[in-house]
């Protein structure tokens, strides 16, 4: 599989490479990985992600070159396809407007949709997949490129807290600190570089935490009146569904983010021993064994509710 993606890149002049909606650290930083890698080759490349960059990532070299709209008269040589599970969360006309496509991700049952589906749900990031097609072409790797591959691997290993965090991922990080990348530097872009009005809407989810009566699992939400009166966008809600997880003895932690007037996106985390991936599925959503999401149509309390008996059954 690596050989028919090196045979492209080599053949191919214009390429887009694209990623999920609501981009986290993993699909943004392989983006611009891969898109720095590229011109670093002399192609001709566009990077695109509908939803842009969010601001905690706005540190990474080449975050500049992400585009959120292409023209419809726009078709490329080669599209690549990074961490979407599905084409719909890059964006269904890009099959169209590529002669051959790419899809690169580590979601477990991603969908085939490209010509070349290369799938390792083994792997802790899609950043990883990016690294293995570099090292397989013996490519050099300047400190752009390398710089957000350690990104990628921080951002979906939880900075290495998470069961994910097998020895390749340490082995990349560990060979990109070794070429000069600042772990400092990256860690406080992510983490350390808040906007105030993300605390202020963090101050108001926090008021919503709900912990089920065996304590396996709990809840944070976000609604659209909160974001009014924060002055918060949906940005700002990246790692929320963090809190509830850290609560001792939480196995499932849940988060509700209100999308509009009757839509709720869900997103699930486990610690390790539950299948998130299986329930966002069952709610017609994806993920990970351990990430997942889905959105999910009814007033809060209404979802909630929904939602709720469907963890407390898998819990059982």
């Amino acid at each position: 599989m690596i050989d028919e993606i090196l045979e492209v890149i080599e053949s191919g002049q214009t390429f887009l490479v694209a990623s999920h909606e609501s981009p986290d650290g993993d699909a943004l930083a392989s983006t611009l990985a891969l898109t720095n890698l590229l011109e670093e080759l002399g192609k001709q490349v566009t990077a695109f992600n509908c939803d842009g960059v969010p601001g905690d990532l706005h540190f990474l070299p080449g975050q500049e070159k992400i585009v959120t709209q292409i023209d419809d008269d726009r078709f490329f040589d080669v599209g690549f396809v990074l961490d979407a599970g599905e084409l719909w969360r890059a964006g269904n006309w890009i099959k169209g407007r590529c002669k051959v496509l790419v899809n690169i991700d580590h979601h477990p049952k991603s969908e085939d949709f490209g010509d070349i589906y290369y799938v390792d749900d083994r792997a802790s990031a899609t950043g990883a997949l990016i690294y293995r097609i570099l090292k397989a072409a013996n490519w050099s790797i300047s400190m752009d490129v390398a710089t957000n591959l350690y990104t990628a691997i921080l951002a979906d290993t939880g900075s290495f807290r998470y069961s994910n965090a097998d020895q390749e991922a340490f082995l990349i990080a560990g060979e990109m600190v070794a070429m000069g990348v600042d772990p400092w530097a990256i860690s406080s872009g992510m983490y350390e570089n808040q906007e105030e009005v993300r605390l202020r809407l963090l101050a108001l989810a926090l008021s919503t935490l709900r912990v089920s009566p065996s304590g396996l699992f709990a809840s944070l939400a976000v609604t659209l009146e909160m974001y009014s009166r924060s002055g918060a966008t949906s940005e700002h809600t990246d790692r929320f569904v963090n809190y509830p997880r850290s609560i001792r003895g939480v196995e499932v932690a849940i988060f509700f983010r209100q999308v509009d007037d009757v839509q709720y996106k869900v997103g699930f985390r486990s610690s390790g021993n539950i299948d998130v991936g299986s329930l966002a599925r069952e709610l017609g959503g994806g993920g990970h064994h351990n990430a997942a999401g889905a959105q999910v149509a009814g007033e809060l309390d209404e979802v909630q509710q929904q939602v709720f008996a469907m963890v407390d059954n898998l819990l059982s």
